[in-house]
């Protein structure tokens, strides 16, 4: 191991860590990151610089949103070159969606950017907010022959470390509020840290790290269940400037086989909306053509969302269509895996 000490960057956008309670009064308060090493004198053991920049106004995670994302990975490149790694903290409702968005904006990324939370404020009695912040700095530090173990968005949340981008949350009240369904943990928080290096992406060759700055924020998810009306998938379709739909289908990529269902969708595909099959499924892949109700969908070019997440998949979405692939290559790019999110 190199004996160099780590710089890290904590990037502060927002959510319950970075809160504590005022006990005279019993209200929460935005915790002053200035003092981060005076409240959790633990850090001291890890043997880093950690430096914090906070978001001038913290924002809840439910209004995190395109332009924050680009924010963040702003911030994250123009100091890319004067740290080690990157602890992103960040309300835990949409932390998937971030996740997913910064692996895509981040091109040729070789440091790890880790995003953490935690489920109750960092002054609170029981809070997990420490152990996920202390080991989320642990993994952002960690090296091997002077390079970094971790080269993609990561997202830590109680003991484990998963690729940012293959997350969901799956649970609002446990301390365990994060899955990985169709992709396996990277690292394990034990007594030790466990690194399972044959799931982390391969090390990247020498380039310069781009922060892409657009997202095209004109697509929709519409979710099947069984009795969706023609006004529905109407109303979506009609949506002015929609280019991109994710379309949440049953099991391995199933949809209805009404034929008002399909005219519509073969409609929209004409004029030039991208629709994106993926399952509803937590777990599992799109399967086109395994089911006749999925073989039609495959005919009419509807692209196949494998085993992405919906996180995933919308923005992918978002940012392929900002950086401006073509048309005719959109199908092609988007079912190519780009950051680790599909098989």
């Amino acid at each position: 191991m190199n004996s160099k000490k780590r710089s890290i960057l904590l990037v502060y956008t927002g959510g319950t860590i970075g809160m504590m309670k005022d006990y005279a009064s019993g209200a929460l308060k935005a915790f002053d990151f200035s003092q981060l090493l005076k409240n959790i004198p633990e850090l001291n053991q890890l043997d880093c610089t950690i430096s914090s920049f906070s978001f001038n106004v913290p924002i809840d995670s439910s209004n995190m949103n395109p332009t924050h994302w680009v924010e963040i990975s702003d911030i994250i490149a123009e100091n890319y070159n004067n740290y080690d790694g990157f602890v992103v903290l960040h309300g835990s409702d949409t932390m998937s969606y971030t996740a997913s968005a910064l692996s895509f904006l981040l091109e040729n990324l070789a440091k790890p950017v880790i995003l953490t939370g935690s489920q109750l404020p960092i002054g609170d009695l029981r809070t997990d907010a420490k152990e996920n912040l202390i080991t989320a700095i642990q993994i952002a530090a960690l090296q091997q022959n002077g390079k970094p173990v971790i080269q993609e968005v990561g997202l830590y949340f109680e003991y484990k470390l998963y690729r940012g981008n293959r997350t969901t949350k799956i649970n609002a009240e446990h301390f365990q509020a994060f899955a990985s369904l169709n992709y396996p943990q990277l690292i394990e928080s034990g007594v030790h840290l466990t690194i399972f290096k044959e799931y982390l992406l391969p090390q990247k060759k020498k380039s310069a790290l781009r922060a892409h700055q657009n997202m095209d924020d004109n697509v929709a998810i519409l979710k099947l269940f069984p009795g969706i009306n023609e006004n529905i998938i109407d109303a979506i379709l009609a949506a002015q400037n929609l280019k991109a739909l994710i379309l949440e289908t049953y099991g391995s990529g199933n949809a209805p086989m009404e034929e008002w269902f399909l005219k519509k969708l073969k409609n929209a595909i004409k004029k030039g909306v991208h629709i994106i099959n993926v399952t509803q499924c937590s777990g599992g892949a799109v399967i086109m053509g395994q089911y006749e109700t999925s073989s039609k969908l495959k005919k009419m070019q509807v692209i196949n969302g494998k085993d992405i997440t919906t996180e995933a998949a919308i923005t992918k979405a978002m940012y392929l269509l900002g950086s401006g692939v073509s048309h005719e290559l959109f199908k092609t790019v988007f079912e190519t895996s780009l950051r680790g999110e599909m098989i």
